[in-house]
């Protein structure tokens, strides 16, 4: 495996990219993106009730900021030119280890997507330096964002309570899971 600084900006993955944000020159397909996507997310993204112009914008100027720290890398996904989602791999509460999140438009969830650039994005989170685990959390009502870990062999490692906000569709208990560097 090669250690590197930052990850790839671009991913191929077949018949989709991941792709680093493009600040504000992606805020229209971004905000159309998220208009397009709100009913699907609502019930288990509390961010959702805050979403608007402004906080996509702010969105999209913090990614550039977040990549260049190493905060977090926050990726497009893109099939054939237009957006369908997204992916990130975020600092987690330790230094050693990661978080990932991801969610997808409604029209092309059940296809693999998610779980493919899942999987990418664990392949570059590991070819960082000192990265040792990444942590996946959903909420435990969220079946389908759970399936993603399982399928990716990360094991549950604890639930927890989480504080407010809890999305509309949320149990309050988020289902922890990780995946350590392989050896």
């Amino acid at each position: 495996m090669t250690i590197m600084e930052r990850p790839r900006q671009i991913i191929e993955c077949g018949d989709f990219v991941l792709r680093r944000w493009l600040g504000q020159s992606d805020f229209p397909l971004a905000f159309r993106l998220i208009e397009e996507s709100l009913d699907h997310l609502r019930p288990w993204m509390p961010w959702v009730a805050r979403h608007c112009e402004e906080n996509t914008r702010d969105f999209l100027a913090k990614s550039d900021s977040k990549w260049d720290s190493g905060d977090a890398y926050n990726y497009a996904i893109a099939r054939d030119g237009a957006l369908i989602g997204m992916c990130q791999t975020y600092r987690g509460a330790e230094p050693q280890g990661r978080g990932i999140g991801y969610w997808l438009h409604p029209a092309v969830t059940g296809q693999g997507i998610a779980t493919r650039a899942t999987a990418a994005v664990v392949t570059e989170a590991f070819a960082l330096p000192d990265v040792e685990y990444l942590e996946i959390a959903h909420d435990l009502a969220n079946i389908s964002s759970g399936a993603i870990p399982r399928r990716l062999g990360f094991t549950e490692v604890r639930r927890e309570q989480v504080a407010p906000p809890v999305a509309p569709s949320g149990s309050g208990i988020d289902v922890v899971w990780r995946l350590n560097r392989p050896a």
